[in-house]
C-alpha cells in the first residue's frame, strides 16, 4: 500500500460506520433476546398447563403430585439437562394458574403442537401477553393480591425495571405506599395503568423509604448527614421519589433582606414541568418548618419559574409527620406536602392491613 493510501486510511473517520453497524448488531441481539425470552415463557406456560391437566385427571395424581413432579424432573433432566428441578416445575405450574388466562385454551392447544417459529407466527398478530422476563414473573407469582401484582407488572414494563429493581420496589411496599396517598378511584387505576403522574399529589408516597442509604436509626443525626447520604446515592433517591425527576442543586441559596436561606435539595419534574423543593427534617415536623417551606415555594414561584412552568411543589421529608397540624397550618390550595421517611423497609403486612382498613372505610362513606 502506498504511503498516500496509508495516510488517507489512517485519517478516515470510522466512527459513523462503526456507530451504524453497532446499532444493527444491538437491535438484532435485542430482538433475538426478546424472542428467546418469550419462547422460554411460552414453553414454561405450556409445561405448567400440562402438569395441571395431569393433576386434574384424578385424585391419585393430585395426592401424589409432588412425587410425580420428582419423577418428571429426573427424566427431563436426564434428557435436557438443567432447568427442570422440582421447584422449577412447580413454578411453571403456578405460572399457568396465575397467568395462563391471557391466552385462550384453543390457542394454547395449537401452540403445544407447533415448533417455535410457528408459535411466534400464531401470536404475531396479537399483542404479546408476557413482556417481562421469566425472572420477573418468578417475583410476580409470589404476590397474591391481583391488583398489586398487575401494578408491579405494568410498572416494571413501563419503567424498564430489571428484576432486582422490581424486587426492591416490592420489598419497599411501593404499591401500598402509593395507594395510601390516593383516593379509592386512583387506587383502582394503579393496577391498570401503573403510577401515572398528572398532579403534585401523584408524586407522594407514605412513607418515603430510604433504606438504600445504609443509615442506621439513631437520634443524633442532623439534616446534613441525611443530605450527604442522599447525594452519595442520588440515582436510587430519584428512583424512590418517583417518575420524571431531575436533580438541579443541593443547598440552593437565595437572599433577601440581607438574610441567606438554603433549600436542601432542588429537583425538577419534567412530567409536571415544575420545580420540586425538598427540605429534610430529622425531627418532628413543626408549623415553623411548614412556614419556611411556604416561603421557599413563594420565592421560586415569583423569582425563578417561567410562565411556561407550573407552580412549584414543596416536600418536607420528616422523621415524624403530624397530619392534623399540616392541614391546620396550610391553606387547602397549598402546593406543600409532608412525607415521613424510613431508613428501613416498612412492615409490608402492616401496610397491607392499613390499606385494607382504609379501603373498607372508603366503601362505607
Amino acid at each position: 500500500m502506498r504511503i498516500k493510501d496509508e495516510l488517507e486510511l489512517k485519517e478516515y473517520d470510522i466512527e459513523p460506520l462503526y456507530g451504524q453497524v453497532s446499532k444493527i448488531v444491538d437491535n438484532a441481539r435485542f430482538n433475538a433476546f426478546k424472542q428467546v425470552n418469550f419462547l422460554q415463557i411460552l414453553t414454561n406456560l405450556l409445561i405448567g398447563r400440562q402438569i395441571v391437566e395431569d393433576e386434574q385427571q384424578g385424585n391419585v395424581r393430585a395426592k401424589y403430585g409432588k412425587s410425580i413432579l420428582k419423577k418428571l424432573s429426573v427424566r427431563l433432566t436426564e434428557r435436557y439437562g438443567r432447568g427442570f428441578s422440582v421447584d422449577n416445575l412447580e413454578n411453571m405450574r403456578k405460572f399457568y394458574l396465575k397467568f395462563g388466562d391471557r391466552i385462550s385454551e384453543s390457542v394454547l392447544r395449537k401452540l403445544e403442537k407447533l415448533k417455535s417459529e410457528s408459535m411466534l407466527r400464531i401470536l404475531g398478530q396479537e399483542e404479546i401477553p408476557y413482556k417481562l422476563t421469566w425472572t420477573h414473573y418468578l417475583i410476580l407469582m409470589r404476590i397474591e393480591n391481583i391488583a398489586e401484582r398487575d401494578f408491579y407488572e405494568v410498572e416494571a414494563y413501563n419503567e424498564g425495571w430489571d428484576y432486582r429493581t422490581l424486587q426492591r420496589q416490592y420489598n419497599s411496599s411501593l404499591y401500598e405506599r402509593l395507594a395510601l396517598s390516593r383516593n379509592k378511584d386512583s387506587v383502582l387505576q394503579l393496577s391498570c395503568q401503573g403510577n401515572v403522574i398528572k398532579r403534585p399529589e401523584d408524586l407522594l408516597k407514605q412513607p418515603t423509604v430510604l433504606e438504600f442509604l445504609g443509615l442506621e436509626e439513631k437520634s443524633e443525626y442532623v439534616e446534613s448527614d441525611l443530605e450527604a447520604a442522599i447525594i452519595d446515592k442520588l440515582q436510587a433517591f430519584l428512583m424512590e421519589m418517583g417518575k420524571g425527576f431531575l436533580f438541579e442543586k443541593r443547598q440552593k441559596r437565595f437572599t433577601f433582606d440581607e438574610d441567606n436561606y438554603y433549600v436542601d435539595l432542588v429537583l425538577y419534574n419534567r412530567l409536571l414541568r415544575c420545580y420540586v423543593l425538598i427540605d429534610l427534617k430529622v425531627d418532628t415536623l413543626t408549623h415553623q418548618d411548614l412556614g419556611q417551606m411556604q416561603m421557599y415555594v413563594n420565592y421560586y414561584d415569583r423569582e425563578v419559574r417561567t410562565e411556561f412552568e407550573n407552580p412549584t411543589i414543596g416536600i418536607l421529608l420528616c422523621k415524624e409527620n403530624k397530619e392534623a397540624m399540616v392541614k391546620l397550618t396550610l391553606p387547602p390550595d397549598a402546593n406543600i406536602y409532608a412525607s415521613e421517611y424510613k431508613l428501613y423497609l416498612p412492615d409490608k403486612k402492616l401496610l397491607q392491613d392499613k390499606l385494607k382498613e382504609w379501603l373498607e372505610e372508603a366503601d362505607c362513606m
